[in-house]
């Protein structure tokens, strides 16, 4: 059975309206307004590491700190109001006050981010998500008194594999109607990279499908370049089948 066959066949398995609930897209899933869609994907992107159940309930307490209404929330200027209590891991108050305070400024300006990245041309890029990371950085930066926060926007984003951007802007993008949004129309899905995390890696080069050691951008393209002959159209949809393998320690050798 060739390394393609292998990977459908754990997409159909796990690329279900079931993997909904058990993921950390169930947040954005909860939201029909654009705007709080959009909040949903890169507030909860950005704590995605680190235990699956941890994820979840931090994220929900973090929702509960918007009211659950989190674009009423960033523009009523909420965010002003956190304090510095832990939110995930390394991951604090102030951390998403920053963040908030960056997407305030988006939304005074743009109907939604989809619309900012329509008017700046991002979409047109080869790389979208790493000049979305670029232009959210620096917006993110001059709403808060021109400082850098790596918490919420990785200093080396030339060079970082980006998996949290990836990952928010594969939900939003990703039109398939099953488990991602597909909100966007901004950017194509053939234009998406695989977000790039340790089970995804270490799964792609046990597949010998990746052979850069090192969970970086030149990682990311390598592996998204292989998924793209397998799927030129949609190739992050095999995100499903190499983090489903990796997560639930599937014996590859038994596939």
């Amino acid at each position: 059975m060739n390394i393609k066959t292998i990977l459908d066949e754990q997409i159909e398995r796990i690329n279900t309206k079931e993997f909904i609930k058990d993921d950390p897209v169930q947040f954005p899933h909860r939201f029909d307004k654009l705007q709080d869609i959009e909040i949903a994907a890169f507030t909860t992107a950005t704590i995605a590491w680190g235990k699956r159940s941890m994820i979840l309930r931090d994220a929900d307490r973090m929702f509960s700190l918007m009211n659950n209404s989190p674009y009423d929330f960033v523009m009523n200027k909420g965010f002003e109001y956190l304090g510095n209590s832990n939110v995930h891991r390394t991951f604090f108050q102030d951390d998403l006050a920053y963040m908030l305070r960056g997407l305030y400024s988006i939304y005074s300006k743009y109907r939604s981010i989809n619309e900012m990245v329509k008017e700046i041309g991002i979409g047109k890029n080869s790389a979208p998500a790493w000049y979305l990371c670029e232009t959210m950085r620096n917006i993110s930066s001059e709403a808060n008194n021109w400082s850098i926060n790596s918490q919420c926007f990785p200093s080396n984003y030339n060079t970082s594999a980006l998996k949290r951007i990836n990952l928010a802007v594969k939900w939003l993008v990703r039109n398939d109607g099953i488990v991602d949004l597909g909100v966007w129309d901004c950017i194509n899905p053939s234009q998406l990279y695989i977000p790039l995390d340790v089970h995804v890696g270490n799964t792609a080069r046990k597949l010998n499908i990746l052979t850069r050691k090192s969970n970086d951008r030149k990682a990311v393209e390598e592996l998204t370049k292989v998924l793209k002959e397998f799927n030129a159209q949609d190739p992050v949809i095999y995100d499903y089948a190499l983090f489903g393998i990796g997560v639930n320690s599937i014996n590859i050798e038994n596939l």
